[in-house]
Order: structure tokens, then sequence, then C-alpha cells
């Protein structure tokens, strides 16, 4: 029925509430005791991991994402504000006439307004745009001619290297982006949006690594050609999540749906699609298709993404693997070596989906990709037919502005049970949803796909390549 949750989305909840005492740590573990819960099971309830537990029961972890804090509320029934106090965060906590304290208060309600509200905020902000710039009908707009006729075999796309620094006209600390900054000190913001996001509500990963910066798009003749330069991960978010946040503070007012005078910062953007206004630094997201041959279907996994964990796109569900199209280290050998986006998909699947290390840019040599068992496997299903990569188009989330290089990667069933036969159940930045028990994942069907589309929170990439892939799924599964 349209609305309701199926059960393979279902995760981990409870309506059973009660009433601690402070400080945080002994409510969790008067409320675990009495509900006779391990570590492990009141994790699970909270959407984080055992360790997470130990260490705010030990006092030896300040909790400063808001998000969680919300959680726990909910979990514990008890007023949010006691949390606050009761964490030691002065910006949380209620009552202080400190103007930065209220200043940074009244941010990280934003913000957690932000999390929990996104894709509700991108349906408002797509509102704003023409319907001819809408991707389907989810909350992406794209460019002219930044999705091709047909999804194009990623072998067709070229990349094209540019050398040296290249200029934007807007950084995020312009006096337009001030609602999305909170005061640091009596009449000083912070400069930047990402350093608010830092001090009062880092996530688990929150790096500022280097990041491909997109510089132009091409899909002439059927092919691909994409120009990129080299930028940094903040310098996405700083334009991004301010926007976002610009935008969830004008919907807190009660408004029904937005205008452009309410959003001073969306509105010195301007154009959305210009190179050069900004840095567009694009992320890759993936659906991977397990495709059945001898039945022409398929089945997809998706991504709950936990909000204690990740920056962006927290609290919706979206394909998987997705990551940022970024070196595997800031040693400049790497920037080329992985200047790949075949290789970058490849990268974030090993690490999304069967647990391996994330390249953190600890190591001191370029990965060696032709001798990565993983690697090599794929290559040779993908000459042999048995595994085809396209890439659907180039997107912009429309609350965030933020840029998806949308891919479908087409696995046959065999190959997939032979080299992902152990996916995990969770990652460093959230829950895999493989479907009912016993199955191969989430049937790829037009049901299946509709109700994701049209009554969950997807992140608006995610969703952008199940509309895309849907709509050539015939082109996909028999390629």
């Amino acid at each position: 029925m349209a609305g309701s949750h199926p059960d393979w989305l279902a995760h981990h909840s409870s309506t059973e509430a009660r009433r601690m005492p402070p400080p945080l740590g002994e409510m969790l573990k008067s409320y675990r005791v009495a509900n006779k819960l391990t570590q492990a099971d009141l994790a699970a309830r909270l959407l984080i991991d055992q360790t997470y537990v130990s260490k705010i029961e030990r006092g030896v972890r300040v909790v400063r994402d808001v998000d969680f804090l919300g959680r726990v509320a909910e979990l514990l029934g008890v007023p949010l504000s006691d949390l606050y106090s009761a964490n030691g965060h002065p910006a949380l906590a209620g009552g202080s006439p400190d103007p930065v304290a209220a200043s940074q208060r009244r941010w990280l309600e934003v913000r957690r307004y932000l999390n929990r509200n996104r894709a509700a905020l991108a349906a408002a902000a797509v509102a704003m745009y023409s319907k001819t710039l809408r991707v389907g009908n989810v909350s992406l707009i794209a460019g002219e001619d930044w999705v091709p006729d047909e999804p194009v075999p990623l072998a067709d796309i070229t990349l094209k290297w540019v050398n040296g620094p290249q200029r934007v006209a807007l950084d995020g600390s312009e006096p337009e982006a001030f609602t999305a900054r909170p005061l640091r000190a009596p009449g000083s913001a912070y400069d930047r949006y990402t350093s608010a996001v830092r001090y009062l509500d880092p996530p688990a990963l929150f790096e500022n690594r280097p990041s491909y910066r997109l510089l132009d798009l091409d899909w002439s003749n059927g092919r691909g050609e994409m120009m990129f330069g080299l930028a940094n991960y903040f310098d996405k978010l700083d334009i991004s999540e301010a926007v976002g946040h610009e935008t969830a503070a004008a919907m807190m007012q009660g408004r029904t749906s937005l205008s452009w005078e309410d959003l001073p910062f969306r509105t010195l953007i301007g154009d959305p699609f210009g190179f050069q206004r900004r840095a567009v630094i694009p992320a890759i997201t993936t659906l991977m298709l397990r495709r059945r041959r001898t039945h022409g279907t398929a089945t997809f996994l998706l991504h709950w993404r936990d909000p204690t964990k990740v920056a962006t796109a927290s609290g919706l569900y979206d394909v998987i693997p997705a990551g940022e199209f970024q070196p595997s280290s800031m040693a400049p050998w790497d920037l080329l070596n992985d200047f790949d986006l075949w290789r970058n998909i490849v990268r974030e699947l090993s690490e999304e989906l069967l647990g391996t290390p994330e390249h953190d840019g600890s190591r001191s040599a370029p990965i060696d990709y032709d001798a990565w068992p993983l690697y090599r496997a794929l290559n040779r299903a993908r000459h042999a037919r048995q595994v085809s990569i396209y890439c659907l188009g180039v997107a912009l989330d429309a609350l965030t502005l933020a840029t998806t290089i949308m891919t479908a990667l087409v696995i046959d069933d065999d190959v997939f049970d032979d080299l992902l036969s152990d996916l995990v159940t969770s990652n460093a930045e959230g829950i895999t949803v493989f479907g009912h028990p016993g199955e191969h994942g989430i049937a790829f069907t037009s049901q299946n796909v509709n109700h994701l589309l049209t009554s969950e929170p997807m992140a608006s990439p995610g969703a952008g390549c199940l509309a895309l892939a849907w709509r050539y799924r015939a082109l996909l599964l028999a390629s």
C-alpha cells in the first residue's frame, strides 16, 4: 500500500520510553539495564556501533551530533534539552543569554532539522526550478545536455585533466551565507560552514580530502567527455551544505513553499550549472543490479546513511556504492593513478559492500589496480560482457546543489555470487538494506522502484539512478 513501509526497509526503532536521570551515560546504562539490553542491543536501536555506546556510558565520549541526541531523546522519552545539558554541550543547553551560545544553539537546531528532513526539503527546493531542468520526477536538476539521450558505457567516456588552480567566484565566505554560519566569538562568525560543522556537530567521517573538480561536460555523438581539475572536499560542502542549511532555516519558519527572497545565498549563486561560479565537485553514485539473464530480472541493494557517521545525505536511503570522486590519498602520484571513474567505483564497492578498510591516505605507494584480485576479476568479467557499467548522466541535488555522476553497474548473478558473496550488513557510513531474508536484494520491479521514489526518504542521486535505470532497463539488462 502506498506510503506503508515494506518490511525490507525496516530498521531498528523503539517506542519504549522511560525517564532517566543525567548524565547521558547513566541515562543510557539505566535504560539498557531496565530493559535487559546488551550494549550491542542498544547500539542497534540507536543505529550506532557498540563501541560508541561503551564510550558514552564510560563518560569518555562527548556527543555533539544533534541528530543522534534526538534519537536518544525519542528512545528514552526525555526532552531533548535535558540531553543537551546532560551531555555538557554549552551551546546546546537552553536558557543562556550569551549571544554566541544562542547563535550556535540556533545553528544546531537548523542543522538537525536539515538532517532529519532532507527529502522533504529537496522536494520544496526543486519546485523553485523550471520543470524542464528536472530529472524524472525526483529532486534532481540537470543543465542542458548534462544527461545523455541514453546510458553511455563508461569505456566511451574520456576524462581530461587541467593542471593548476582554477578560480571560483564564490567560496561560502560571502555575507549572503552569514545565516548559515553561527558566531564563534562575539561579533565574529565561523568563516566557513565546514568550520562550524567541525567544532559544533562533527560526524564520524569528516576529512578535507583532495577531490576532482568538474570543469566541463560534453555528451556529443553518443560518447562523453569530462574535464577535471583539483579541489578539496570542503570546497564543496562550504557551498552545498550552506545552501541546504539556508533552505532548512527558511522552511522552519512555517512556510509551505520557498521563495528566492528567503534564500540570499542560493540567489547569489545564480546559475547552478556554472562551472566557474563555484567548485563543482561530483560524487559518483552507482546503482548495482544483480542480473539473472535466464529470467530477465534483477535485484539491487540500498544503503541507509547514518546521521551519526556522515555529513551529507544523512538519514536517507541511497543506492550503493556511492562516494566522492577523489584520489585515494593526498600523494601526488595518486592524483593521476586514481583519476578514473571505474577505479573509483570499484574502490567504493570494496569499502562499502565488502568492508575493506577505506583508502585514507596512510599508504606510501599507489594502488596497483592490475594486481588487485577484485579489480582484475571485475575487469575480466567486463571483457566477457558479464559485467557492464554505464553513465546515466550528471545532475545536482535541488536542495544542496551538490553534483553527482550517476552510474549503473550490471553484474550477472553468477559473477556477483562469486565475487560478492561476503557482503557486510553495515559500514562506516550506515546500514546495507538487502531485501527479504534469504534473497539476493530488492527486486528491481515497477512496484518497488515506484514505492522508493514516492514514499521513502531517498537521497536524490540514488533516486535519479533508480528512475533512469528503470527508464532504460531494457538496454541495461540486455547488455
